[in-house]
C-alpha cells in the first residue's frame, strides 16, 4: 500500500508559525499507528495557498499521482485542509474514491453509509466556507478604512521600480522604497515614448535587446505590461487603492 499525506496552510504567517509542521507531525504519527510507511516524495504540502481555490501546486501533483494509480491511501488533517468549500471537498473526495484511494481525516471519521457522517462533513465544509468569507470581508473593510486614511498599508504590491516595505519592518507604517536600477528603466520608457515617440512594440524590443528583466524575471515584455506601466499613477506619486475590480469574470 502506498500512502501519502496532504497538508495546507493558507498564509505565509501560518507557515512561519509552524502550523504546517504540526499538521505533518500529526499525520505521520497516525500513519505510524496504522502501520503505513511514507516516502518523502509522497508528502504533498501547500504553504500559503487558499483552501477556496482548487489550483494548488501540491494538490495538483497529488491528483496526478492518484490518477496514475500510484497512491492507495491519503492522510489529511481535516476536511477544511483539503478545501474550505464543501463542493470542492466533495469533488476531490469523489475523485479519489473513483480511483480506489482511501481518504483518512484525523479529526473526522468518514462513512458513505452513515447519514450522520455525511451531515457532519457537509456542516464542516459550510462552516469553514462561512469563516473564510467572514475573514475576507473583514480584510476588505480593513483595507478600505486604511486606504481612506491615505495610508500605504492598504497596498501590498509594489509597481516596477519600487520595493514594498511592510508595516512590521517599517515601524508600524508601510512605505515604498525606490529601486534605483528599475527606476532608471521606468525613466527610459517614458523618455522613449514621450520624447522619442517610439511605439510600444519598439520599446519592448529595446528592453529585450538590453536584456532587461521584468518584475517577474521574464526577458519578454508584453505590450499590455508596458501600457499598464505608462498609465500607472504611481509614477507620478499617486498610489491608488481599488482602481480595478472584477466584473463578469473580467478585471476592469
Amino acid at each position: 500500500m502506498t500512502a501519502a499525506l496532504y497538508a495546507r496552510v493558507s498564509s505565509e504567517k501560518q507557515a512561519q508559525a509552524d502550523t504546517i509542521a504540526s499538521q505533518v507531525d500529526a499525520l505521520k504519527a497516525r500513519m505510524l499507528i496504522d502501520g503505513s510507511s511514507l516516502l518523502e516524495e509522497y508528502q504533498f504540502i501547500d504553504n500559503g495557498y487558499s483552501g477556496s481555490n482548487l489550483i494548488r501546486p501540491a494538490l495538483e501533483k497529488l491528483r496526478d499521482q492518484v490518477a496514475a494509480g500510484i497512491i492507495d491511501k491519503i492522510y489529511i488533517h481535516s476536511p477544511d485542509r483539503l478545501s474550505r468549500k464543501y463542493a470542492y471537498q466533495m469533488i476531490l473526495i469523489e475523485e479519489f474514491e473513483k480511483f480506489g484511494v482511501e481518504v483518512i481525516f484525523l479529526n473526522f471519521q468518514q462513512s458513505t453509509t452513515n447519514p450522520e457522517s455525511q451531515l457532519l462533513l457537509q456542516m464542516q465544509g459550510m462552516i469553514a466556507e462561512y469563516e473564510r468569507s467572514k475573514i475576507m470581508e473583514r480584510h476588505r473593510r480593513g483595507k478600505i478604512h486604511t486606504a481612506k486614511r491615505g495610508s500605504v498599508n492598504a497596498l501590498s504590491i509594489a509597481a516596477y521600480g519600487y520595493r514594498y516595505v511592510d508595516k512590521h519592518i517599517g515601524g508600524g507604517e508601510a512605505s515604498f522604497e525606490i529601486i534605483e536600477e528599475e527606476a532608471q528603466v521606468i525613466r527610459n520608457i517614458f523618455i522613449w515614448v514621450g520624447q522619442e515617440r517610439l511605439t510600444i512594440g519598439a520599446v519592448a524590443r529595446r528592453l529585450a535587446e538590453a536584456k532587461i528583466m521584468t518584475k517577474k524575471g521574464k526577458t519578454y515584455w508584453d505590450r499590455s505590461t508596458l501600457w499598464y506601466m505608462l498609465k500607472n499613477p504611481a509614477y507620478k506619486g499617486q498610489a491608488a487603492f481599488g482602481r480595478k475590480k472584477w466584473e463578469r469574470g473580467y478585471l476592469i
